[in-house]
C-alpha cells in the first residue's frame, strides 16, 4: 500500500534513522480509520512474515481503536449531559438578574475558571443591545470603562452582534481579525486592552423571537454543549424579562390608578396643574411643559396649560413662544397628531436639525421630549408636552387618556353657558326658518323651459358648487335653491336663508358673520351669523344684488378664505357652506354701473341657473292653476270642484309681469271671490293707459322697427346672451351667426338690452 507522503511524515522518521517505515490501514466498515505505522533501521529488516502477521491483526487493532473511541465519545456525552442537567437544575431556580449571573459563572467555573463571559439583551427599541449581565472572569480592567460600556447602548448592526444573532450556531472570533475587519465596536477595544484573544458568540432565543446574545471567552467551539447552554440561558432570561415586565405593569397601574383619583378632581385649569405637578414631577421625574388646544375652528391651536417655571433664565422666550397661537399644520404638533401614541424628540438631534424649540428643551437638562396627542375617543383634541430622559408607553397612554378626560371636563365647565346660549339662538332660528318651509312639490312646471332648469338643477346638486339663481321678481328662485339643497348630501341640514334686500346697512356684517359680546353699542350678548349656522349646509343670500360695496367686499374675503371673523373678535372660524345666491338684477350692468364688484360677480356667477318669465311658460300655466286652486281651497275650506276653460284662456292672455307669484296670489283672491264651487273668473288687472298706448304704437311701425323691438326684448330676458343654451338664438331657433348678423343689421348695441 502507499505511504503518505507529507513533510511530517517523512521528517519524523527520518528523525529517528527510519531505514524502512511499514503502514498498516486500520479499516472500520469498509472505510479507512487510520494507520498503524512500524520502522526499522535495518534496511530490509521487515520480512514477509511480519508482514503478513500486521497485517492479521490489523482488524483486531480497528475493532480495539474503534471502541476506545466510542467510550470516550460516550463519556464525553455523558459528562456533557451531567453538566447541562446541573446546570439546568441551577438555572430552574432563577428569578432575579443577579441569581442569573451566578448560574453562569458558576456553570463558566466548570469548562474554564479563567474565562469571561457577558449577556447583551435587546433593547426596546429593537435597534440595540445593553449589557445584562457580565463577568470578567480573571482579568481585571478599568472600572471607568467598565461603567460606561455597561450603561452603553450597542447598534445590533455593528457587522458582529447582528452576524450573531442572525447565526444558528456558535460563531467563533478572533478579535484582532475583527478589528482589523474594520468593527469599531468598543467592547472589541477593551476586550483586547484586558486581555482576550478569541471568543464564541451565540445567540439567546425564546422560540422565535431574539433576546440578545451571550459572549464566552474561550477558545474552542463545542457546538451542542454552548447551544444546550444557551437554551437554558434563554428560558431564564425570558421568565425574567416576564416577570420584570409584569411588576412594571403593576407599578404603573397602582400609578395610573392613584392619578386618576387625583384627576376625578379637578375642576380647574388650577386644579389639573396642580395635578399634572404632583404626579408627573415627584414621581415621575417628569417636567410637564405645556397642553394646547385645538380651537373651535379645527385648525388653529391655543395654549392651555403651561409651565413657565419650567426653563430658567429662558423663560421670557418660553412665555412668548408659548404664548403663540399655531395651526394643526406646525410640523412637530402635525406629526404628534398624526401619531398613535405620540412620539419621542431626542433634543441632542434636535438641535442639530435646527429645532427651534430645542434650545428651550436643552435648559432642563434632560433627554427628550414627549409629544402626545390628547383625544377623545377618536377625536383629537389637542397636545401634551412632556420633558423626561425615559417614559413608559403604557404610562404615557394612560396618563393621556386621564388628562384628555379633564381637559374636555374643563372646557365643558367654561363653555356650558355659552354653548346654552348659542343653542338657544339657533333653536330660535330654526323655529322661525320651520315657520316658513317650503315644500318641494311646490315646484310646478313640465314646460320646456323649465325641463331646462331642471335638467342645470340635477347637474349642480350633488356637488359644492356655488350656484346663481337669476330671474325676475315671483319667479320662484327661493324654490329653486331649496330644492337644489334638498337634493344635495347636505339635505340633513336645514338651509340658512338672508334676505339681503331686508338688512339694514349697519348691521349687514353682524347678521352675516356674527358679534362678540361688547362689539358695539348694543351688543349686549354674542351672536352667531348666518355663515356659522349654515356651517355644514347650504347658506342662501336672496336679492345678493342690493348688498352695500363694502359688505360686498366682506362676503368676498369670506368665500375665498372659508373662515369667518366675528365683530369684536380674534377668532378666526372656519367654515364649511356652500352658497346659493338668487338676484333679479342684470349684475353685469350692476358690475359695469360700479355697484356691484366684478370679483364678487365672478365668484358667485360659477354656475348660473336662469328662471324663465312666466309670460315665456304658457304650457305651465294651466298646471299652475290647478296647483294654486287644490293648495289655497285646503287653507281658505272653499271647495273649487272645476275651473272653467275661459279661465285658462284670460290667464294665458296676460303677460304677467309678476310671473308666478302674481298668479298665485290672483288665484288665492279668486278663490275667496267665489262663492260656487267653480271658478269661472279671475281678476286681471285692465292693461293701463300706456300698455294700450304701447299697442297703438305697434301698429304703426315698420317690420324692422318691432323685429328690432323683439330681438332687443329677447337679449333683456336671455340677459344678454345671444347663443348657446337659454340664449335668444334658441328662442327664435335660428343659428347663433344669423342672429349675430340681424343684431349688426340692425343697429342693436349692448346699451340697448342692458338698460
Amino acid at each position: 500500500m502507499d505511504l503518505p507522503q507529507s513533510p511530517a511524515f517523512l521528517r519524523v522518521n527520518f528523525e529517528v534513522g527510519a531505514k524502512e517505515v511499514l503502514v498498516t490501514k486500520l479499516m472500520k466498515e469498509g472505510r479507512p480509520m487510520g494507520f498503524i505505522q512500524t520502522y526499522t533501521d535495518i534496511p530490509g529488516g521487515f520480512s514477509e512474515e511480519f508482514r503478513s502477521i500486521m497485517h492479521g491483526i490489523a482488524p483486531q487493532l480497528s475493532s480495539a481503536v474503534s471502541n476506545i473511541i466510542k467510550n470516550e465519545e460516550i463519556l464525553k456525552k455523558e459528562k456533557e449531559k451531567s453538566f447541562l442537567l446541573d446546570f439546568s437544575c441551577d438555572i430552574a431556580a432563577v428569578r432575579t438578574k443577579k441569581e442569573l449571573g451566578l448560574a453562569v459563572r458558576r456553570a463558566m467555573n466548570k469548562l474554564n475558571p479563567q474565562s469571561g463571559y457577558v449577556i447583551r439583551r435587546i433593547n426596546e427599541d429593537n435597534t440595540t443591545l445593553t449589557a445584562y449581565v457580565f463577568d470578567l472572569g480573571a482579568r481585571t480592567g478599568d472600572q471607568k470603562v467598565i461603567s460606561v460600556l455597561l450603561n452603553s447602548k450597542f447598534p445590533i448592526n455593528d457587522g458582529l452582534q447582528d452576524r450573531v444573532l442572525n447565526s444558528p450556531i456558535p460563531l467563533l472570533f478572533n478579535i484582532e481579525r475583527e478589528i482589523q475587519r474594520g468593527i469599531k465596536a468598543p467592547y472589541l477595544q477593551h476586550w483586547k486592552t484586558v486581555g482576550f484573544k478569541n471568543f464564541v458568540g451565540i445567540r439567546l432565543r425564546n422560540g422565535e423571537t431574539n433576546l440578545g446574545i451571550l459572549l464566552l471567552d474561550i477558545e474552542e467551539i463545542n457546538i451542542q454543549l454552548f447551544q444546550g447552554i444557551c437554551a437554558q440561558i434563554s428560558i431564564a432570561l425570558a421568565n425574567i424579562m416576564a416577570n420584570e415586565q409584569i411588576g412594571r405593569k403593576q407599578d404603573e397601574q397602582a400609578f395610573l390608578l392613584q392619578f386618576s383619583n387625583d384627576i376625578t378632581r379637578v375642576r380647574t385649569k388650577m386644579d389639573l396643574q396642580e395635578a399634572i405637578a404632583t404626579v408627573l414631577e415627584s414621581t415621575m421625574h417628569t417636567q410637564f411643559a405645556m397642553i394646547r388646544l385645538i380651537d373651535e375652528d379645527g385648525f388653529h391651536m391655543s395654549p392651555f396649560l403651561y409651565n413657565d417655571r419650567l426653563f430658567g433664565k429662558a423663560t421670557a422666550d418660553f412665555g412668548k413662544m408659548a404664548a403663540t397661537r399655531i395651526t394643526i399644520e406646525e410640523i412637530y404638533t402635525s406629526k404628534v397628531l398624526a401619531s398613535e401614541d405620540g412620539l419621542v424628540f431626542n433634543i441632542e438631534e434636535e438641535l442639530n436639525s435646527g429645532n427651534a424649540y430645542a434650545k428651550l428643551w436643552k435648559a432642563t437638562g434632560l433627554k427628550n421630549v414627549y409629544g402626545l396627542p390628547l383625544r377623545m375617543g377618536n377625536k383629537n383634541i389637542g397636545t401634551i408636552w412632556l420633558l423626561a430622559n425615559r417614559l413608559s408607553q403604557l404610562l404615557l397612554k394612560g396618563i393621556c387618556a386621564q388628562i384628555s378626560v379633564a381637559v374636555a371636563n374643563i372646557q365643558a365647565n367654561e363653555k356650558l353657558l355659552s354653548y346654552k346660549k348659542q343653542l338657544e339662538v339657533e333653536n330660535d332660528y330654526l323655529k322661525e326658518q320651520i315657520k316658513t318651509i317650503y315644500d318641494f312639490s311646490e315646484i310646478v312646471g313640465s314646460g320646456e323651459e323649465m325641463q331646462k332648469v331642471y335638467r342645470l338643477m340635477s347637474l349642480v346638486a350633488d356637488s359644492n358648487t356655488t350656484v346663481l339663481v337669476l330671474g325676475e321678481t315671483g319667479t320662484g328662485k327661493e324654490l329653486i335653491a331649496r330644492a337644489i339643497h334638498g337634493a344635495s348630501p347636505r339635505k340633513d341640514k336645514l338651509m340658512v336663508k338672508v334676505n339681503c334686500a331686508a338688512l339694514p346697512a349697519n348691521l349687514i356684517e353682524s347678521e352675516l358673520f356674527g358679534h362678540e359680546r361688547g362689539a358695539f353699542t348694543g351688543a349686549l350678548d354674542r351672536r352667531i351669523g348666518k355663515f356659522e349656522l349654515a356651517n355644514n349646509s347650504s347658506l342662501f343670500l336672496d336679492e345678493i344684488g342690493e348688498l352695500p360695496l363694502e359688505a360686498q367686499a366682506k362676503l368676498l374675503r369670506v368665500i375665498q378664505e372659508r373662515e369667518v371673523e366675528r365683530l369684536g373678535g380674534t377668532q378666526t372660524i372656519k367654515v364649511d357652506v356652500r352658497l346659493i345666491a338668487a338676484t333679479n338684477r342684470h349684475l353685469e350692468e350692476e358690475v359695469k354701473a360700479g355697484r356691484f364688484r366684478a370679483d364678487l360677480y365672478f365668484r358667485l356667477n360659477v354656475f348660473p341657473i336662469a328662471l324663465p318669465p312666466l309670460r315665456d311658460r304658457a304650457e305651465d300655466i294651466e298646471p299652475l292653476t290647478q296647483f294654486f286652486v287644490q293648495k289655497y281651497s285646503r287653507t281658505t275650506g272653499r271647495n273649487i270642484r272645476k275651473v272653467a276653460p275661459k279661465v285658462f284662456q284670460q290667464l294665458r292672455s296676460y303677460t304677467w309681469p309678476g310671473n308666478v307669484r302674481e298668479l298665485e296670489h290672483l288665484i288665492e283672491r279668486s278663490i275667496l271671490l267665489s262663492t260656487d264651487g267653480i271658478l269661472d273668473d279671475v281678476f286681471i288687472p285692465r292693461q293701463n293707459v300706456e300698455d294700450k298706448l304701447e299697442n297703438a304704437f305697434s301698429i304703426n311701425r315698420s317690420l324692422a322697427e318691432l323685429e328690432r323691438e323683439y330681438i332687443i326684448q329677447l337679449l333683456k330676458r336671455c340677459v344678454g346672451k345671444v347663443s348657446g343654451a337659454g340664449s335668444a338664438a334658441e328662442i327664435l331657433q335660428i343659428p347663433g351667426n344669423t342672429l349675430h348678423s340681424k343684431i349688426k343689421k340692425l343697429g342693436i348695441s349692448k346699451s340697448d338690452y342692458f338698460s
